[in-house]
């Protein structure tokens, strides 16, 4: 019988799986990095053990190391969570010979899952409908476009769309450089794309005694760089086409069968608008979308998951599926910069109450550039799926979030976006409608942060914020949001503020500001930080009057836009590049950033290596004039 689970994962899945194991009676145990030591799931396991380092390599994904932690802490069980080691076979054998309880699906499952390659030739043979594999040199211009994709692996990684057959060769060789890196195995495969195709993905439970559930179905056909951004149960696909559902939960379970799987796991689909669907990948763990189904099936998965591993039988037939859920992940990211991660400390953090909130960071948690981006998973639930996410949408707007800059806005916007709440929801969605979402009115904002700046100011008693006895130059402060500065200049005199446009001033606090707006009140909420001011879900930078020399970089430079490590370097000093040109590649957060000349010119310097770390501000090389 299982006692105490030690979950082989960080952040919210850690949290998540420990308030299940709290709700069962069972103790728990966290492995931390260093850069994790302050973490909250770290306070909320009953004991911890430290993963010396910060870099996954070091840390979550040393498999012996974890498996000593459980033994020294007393854990007789291990729950992977999901990314990692989650998937690796070998991990599993380790936990199961160190006399361990492994809370996941049996290892030859794992394996046979775990190249893409392979599993599609075991999912056909058990009539499960794939898309054919092709092999880079099988590749024609009759079957463009082909996507790209690692063996290994998941979450977007070593993936690559080829619309043109010259491109095919580098993007293989990108795309398998990418995969070494993340998981180990450089090997590659293609097949057909489908430009707007929907994923569709059945929620899988099996147990040790042959009864194989399909708990519903979700659709994540919302995605940035082949990652999920929305996720949401039932599928509109399938709703509008429910004939597609006992055919998608009979394939599902004739994947299952056909590796005796047993335990929480993901079959998931590509499927076009006439309902056909096709066999992508099995995830043998949970999904970091599994509270949709919790929400609209009432079932804990985790819960199932330890019983299972436990020896428990499942009942014949799992609950029906009833209303509707949706979630977004919240991501550290700005979207409009190419999805840049954004790393810091997060001084505030608050989700209304009225929704579930899956999270690994609360107020006071530093965003660190090791790990995945995502903050928290925000999840609505009720009948009517209109309803759902227009309450959801207004949940998000209303968070409070301080620190760093994240996708909210995003998220915002597409849940209020006709083509959303018509159910047209496929993987081009951003290719089709672009990437919307505002953060609010920054030029109001930044007047809102000078305003409260002001007023947070000390002056004799009786005399106005700002007042001159003669007429003055205007006051001036400048703020920063992502690549735009706003230049603010007002003037307070007895008549009150004057300012350009049709602006009024009611009252001004250091923490809040009343403005009257073309005629409307408007209310803006001031937090002021060290070298961040936060106007409501706006964060200003402020741009000091003078900038100290010794911080000011060369004509050229291409200084690192984050915290991480060079994979790739693409050019030598010396060498003449265009504008826009690869010139080498930064990973930070499970994500690959390119680093591109910003004129024509000549490689001056070069500063950094493949496999370097570097720091955010650092100049990684310099452009300069052809001689």
């Amino acid at each position: 019988m299982i006692t105490s689970v030690l979950v082989a994962n960080r952040g919210e899945i850690a949290r998540r799986v420990f308030r299940t194991a709290r709700s069962l009676g069972l103790s728990t145990v966290a492995v931390y990095s260093t850069a994790d030591a302050d973490s909250p799931y770290v306070d909320e396991a009953d004991a911890a053990v430290h993963l010396p380092g910060n870099a996954p390599g070091e840390t979550y994904l040393r498999g012996e190391l974890v498996i000593e932690a459980a033994l020294r802490a007393g854990a007789d069980a291990v729950h992977p969570g999901y990314g990692f080691l989650s998937e690796n076979a070998g991990f599993a054998v380790a936990v199961i010979e160190a006399g361990l309880t492994w809370i996941g699906p049996p290892v030859d499952a794992i394996s046979s899952m775990g190249s893409k390659i392979e599993s599609k030739k075991l999912m056909a043979a058990a009539g499960v409908p794939v898309l054919a594999e092709l092999t880079p040199a099988e590749v024609s211009e009759a079957d463009l476009p082909v996507l790209v994709k690692a063996s290994a692996g998941g979450g977007g990684r070593g993936m690559r769309v080829v619309s043109r057959l010259a491109d095919l060769p580098g993007e293989i060789e990108a795309a398998s450089a990418e995969a070494l890196s993340a998981f180990g195995d450089g090997t590659v495969f293609c097949e057909r794309y489908l430009p707007s195709g929907r994923h569709i993905e059945v929620q899988i439970l099996a147990d040790q005694h042959g009864t194989i559930w399909a708990v519903g179905e979700r659709e994540c056909s919302i995605q940035r760089r082949h990652q999920k951004v929305v996720e949401e149960a039932p599928s509109p696909l399938v709703e509008r086409i429910p004939s597609m559902r006992p055919l998608l939960f009979d394939a599902a379970r004739k994947a299952a069968a056909a590796i005796s799987y047993v335990g929480a796991g993901t079959v998931e689909f590509l499927a076009d608008e006439d309902g056909n669907f096709y066999f992508l990948e099995m995830n043998t763990r949970l999904q970091v979308e599994h509270p949709v189904t919790e929400e609209t099936t009432g079932l804990d998965l985790v819960e199932l998951q330890i019983a299972v591993a436990d020896g428990a039988r499942l009942p014949a037939e799992p609950p029906p599926t009833v209303g509707h859920a949706i979630e977004v992940r919240l991501y550290a990211e700005d979207p409009h910069r190419d999805w840049q991660p954004q790393t810091g400390v997060l001084h505030k953090f608050q989700v209304d109450s009225s929704v579930r909130v899956d999270s690994g960071v609360e107020s006071g948690s530093v965003v660190s550039p090791y790990y995945d981006s995502m903050l928290a998973k925000v999840i609505a639930y009720g009948a009517d799926r209109t309803a759902v996410a227009r309450r959801l949408a207004g949940v998000l707007e209303r968070a409070t979030i301080h620190g760093v800059g994240t996708n909210r806005a995003l998220l915002a916007w597409i849940l209020r976006h006709p083509a959303f709440l018509a159910g047209d929801t496929d993987t081009a969605f951003f290719a089709t409608h672009g990437i919307g979402g505002s953060s609010g009115s920054e030029e109001l904002s930044a007047l809102a942060a000078a305003l409260a700046d002001a007023a947070g100011r000390g002056r004799p008693v009786g005399v106005p914020r700002g007042w001159r006895n003669v007429a003055s130059q205007p006051q001036r402060k400048s703020y920063r949001v992502g690549e735009t500065t706003y230049d603010v200049e007002y003037r307070l005199t007895r008549d009150g503020l004057v300012v350009a446009g049709n602006i009024q001033l009611v009252e001004s606090a250091p923490d809040r500001v009343l403005l009257v707006v073309d005629g409307v009140r408007r209310v803006f909420e001031v937090a002021a930080y060290d070298g961040l001011v936060c106007v409501g879900p706006v964060n200003l930078i402020p741009v000091p009057r003078f900038v100290d020399p010794s911080r000011q970089v060369a004509a050229g430079s291409l200084v690192a836009p984050m915290p991480g490590t060079v994979i790739r370097v693409g050019v030598q000093v010396g060498e003449v590049v265009k504008q826009g040109q690869p010139l080498l590649w930064l990973e930070a957060m499970k994500m690959e950033h390119t680093i591109a000349a910003p004129a024509d010119g000549v490689v001056g310097e070069l500063n950094v290596e493949a496999g370097q770390q570097v720091e955010v501000g650092a100049v990684l090389a310099v452009v300069g004039e052809e001689a």
